[in-house]
């Protein structure tokens, strides 16, 4: 609770600051001394409710605002998928705005049809080769390449016959929607 207690006075100055309001003048809605203010604010006097409830209604924020959020977990803990014989697995979480997977494709000996959507796509070969048709060209992409997008054209992703192939995938949202929760035909 120390460590919470100390982030309050540069929160406190920073919802002021905010309004573009001096010491004096946040002081004075609140009912009491600058000098009680700046000491608050650099952390020189304790903070009480008695002291931050005037402050914080005339700031239009809550007390909580005034004490650090904690940080989420930042790993990922999403379960891979299987969906065509390709294993999904996602790399980021459910809620970041583009989405990332590792994707492995099975040995296919034929492209699968070609789908359009919104969006964009990045990929990047982590292991095996990558059939990439687009716009009714094919293009196979080695370990260690990359190719990137519009998922506008016509495209189709799958490995070569030769074998599996290991992919990083970017998608824009559009894009991630498509790929990882539509069933294939």
């Amino acid at each position: 609770m120390a460590g919470e207690i100390e982030h309050v006075g540069p929160r406190l100055r920073a919802a002021r600051q905010s309004h573009g309001w001096t010491l004096e003048d946040l002081a004075e809605r609140a009912g009491m001394s600058a000098s009680t203010l700046s000491r608050l604010e650099s952390g020189k006097r304790q903070a009480s409710l008695g002291l931050l409830v005037p402050l914080t209604r005339q700031l239009g924020i809550r007390i909580d605002d005034l004490l650090p959020t904690a940080s989420p977990d930042p790993r990922v803990r999403r379960s891979p998928t299987r969906r065509g014989g390709m294993t999904i697995a996602p790399l980021t979480l459910d809620h970041s705005p583009v989405q990332t997977f590792k994707i492995t494709f099975p040995a296919a000996h034929a492209a699968p049809a070609p789908r359009v959507h919104e969006g964009f796509e990045w990929i990047y070969v982590l292991s095996g080769r990558l059939r990439l048709v687009l716009d009714d060209t094919e293009h196979v992409i080695e370990r260690g390449e990359a190719a990137e997008f519009d998922t506008r054209l016509p495209h189709s992703l799958s490995a070569t016959v030769d074998g599996p192939a290991e992919v990083l995938s970017i998608f824009s949202a559009a894009g991630e929607r498509l790929h990882t929760h539509v069933a294939t035909d």
